[in-house]
């Protein structure tokens, strides 16, 4: 019940007043989205957090110009692995058996398996299956937020190639998806706060099959 009321709560601020989110709750959000599960425990995709005024003025332009790139106290960046491979896919199953005291040997099969499925796929279809996991993340630091009550709001509003060359992820491998700009409302000036949340009817929603 808590979680419903915090999602009540909240919205796509579209107005921030600019103040600062205590970095305690800027770290839990962050555990958070690092706790998300993904497709067989990879997590193909990392976060990158920006305060910095100066790289959030750069960046606003990349995304249209929306006030809060700039009014927001962080700017949660998802970017998600380009494609898989063979260093990536086996760099996460040994930090994984290596924190569990397993041999690798242990999941060889796994992980053979998995990579005959995942390079079954186009690059193009592989960084799709990525960024669908970075979503994952995504929303789930979007509820603590709502949680904590935080205010975010989930932008795909830019331009992701001019995003990925400023922040070189395309050096890294990576790919922007998506951005989430955290903050607190602005007393005026949102057209959207205290409009009705409104979604749509649940008998168009949800179908229950017994």
């Amino acid at each position: 019940m808590e979680l419903i009321k915090a999602l009540n709560w909240r919205y796509a601020t579209k107005k921030m007043n600019g103040t600062s989110v205590a970095d305690e709750k800027i770290n839990q959000i962050i555990e958070v989205a690092h706790l998300a599960p993904s497709s067989s425990g990879l997590q193909p995709y990392e976060i990158f957090v920006i305060s910095n005024p100066e790289i959030k003025k750069q960046i606003q332009p990349i995304a249209y110009n929306q006030p809060q790139i700039v009014e927001c106290s962080h700017l949660l960046v998802f970017a998600s692995w380009d494609q898989y491979t063979d260093e990536r896919i086996d760099h996460i199953f040994n930090h994984m058996n290596k924190e569990r005291n397993l041999p690798n040997s242990e999941t060889e099969a796994y992980v053979k398996g998995l990579k005959e499925t995942l390079f079954a796929l186009t690059k193009e279809q592989q960084a799709a299956h990525a960024g669908k996991q970075s979503y994952i993340s995504f929303g789930l630091a979007i509820a603590q937020c709502a949680l904590l009550g935080v205010d975010a709001t989930p932008m795909e509003g830019f331009v992701n190639e001019d995003l990925d060359k400023f922040l070189k992820l395309d050096e890294r491998g990576l790919k922007s998806q998506t951005m989430l700009a955290i903050g607190h409302r602005a007393e005026g000036g949102d057209w959207l706060v205290g409009l009705k949340k409104v979604r749509q009817p649940k008998e168009k929603f949800l179908h229950i099959i017994e």
